[in-house]
């Protein structure tokens, strides 16, 4: 249903990165191949009302995207409840993205707490933090060891998009965060095409300079990424 979460939710996300250039929304990436594999019923037992999907159905659209030939999965959600076959799945699924050199980019969940979960401490993943409009990290956003050093923060309040009525509608939260730094890798690699996987992510997460030992991590900077990837190239 159009007027669902699962489907507001996605088409937000989705509009992020799709939405026609000189649209209200970010519309990072217009003219990349999108892969779109539903998680979120449109349905939902959740106490809070909020779409949710086990561990085991997330490691099986992990799979099936790589194998369809996905080089970039972004993960616009969040590991709440783990189950020890879940988790061991969802690994298994993670280290198969990164043996075919798929990047995933996840958010890191808007708990507002300090820690990790299976998905934003595998060391492919690039978990990602959400800051406000001005750089600074917002309250709502998880945080750990593993998010600061593998990790980037991107806008994560009152960006705009399109909802599933196709009108602008506001959202936040590292589910807003995450589409940032995986277009930014879309448009990376649209200009340095025959670059590897592990070139892209670290000219991206090493961009500015070292990275501090810290739990928050450095803001996403797509210019000296890019800067990065140029130099290298000549």
């Amino acid at each position: 249903m159009a007027s669902s979460i699962a489907c507001q939710h996605g088409t937000f996300v989705a509009g992020m990165l799709a939405a026609r250039r000189g649209s209200s929304a970010p519309a990072i990436c217009p003219d990349c191949t999108f892969l779109v594999r539903p998680i979120f019923p449109e349905k939902t037992a959740n106490g809070d009302g909020m779409p949710a999907a086990t561990p085991l159905e997330l490691a099986v659209a992990i799979r099936e995207m790589v194998e369809a030939g996905a080089r970039i999965i972004n993960l616009s959600a969040a590991l709440l409840q783990p189950t020890s076959m879940g988790v061991q799945r969802l690994q298994e699924a993670l280290d198969f993205a990164a043996s075919r050199n798929t990047i995933t980019v996840a958010a890191a969940g808007n708990q507002g707490c300090v820690g990790s979960s299976a998905i934003t401490r595998h060391p492919w993943v690039i978990p990602v933090a959400g800051c406000s409009l001005d750089g600074r990290p917002i309250s709502e956003s998880n945080f750990g060891s593993s998010i600061g050093r593998r990790g980037l923060c991107a806008p994560a309040e009152q960006i705009t998009s399109l909802g599933s009525d196709g009108q602008p509608r506001k959202f936040g939260g590292t589910s807003a965060a995450a589409p940032f730094v995986t277009g930014t890798i879309a448009l990376l690699w649209s200009q340095f095409p025959t670059a590897t996987a592990a070139r892209i992510k670290s000219a991206l997460l090493h961009a500015g300079g070292t990275r501090r030992d810290t739990v928050v991590p450095p803001l996403l900077n797509a210019a000296a990424a890019y800067q990065t990837m140029a130099e290298a190239r000549t």
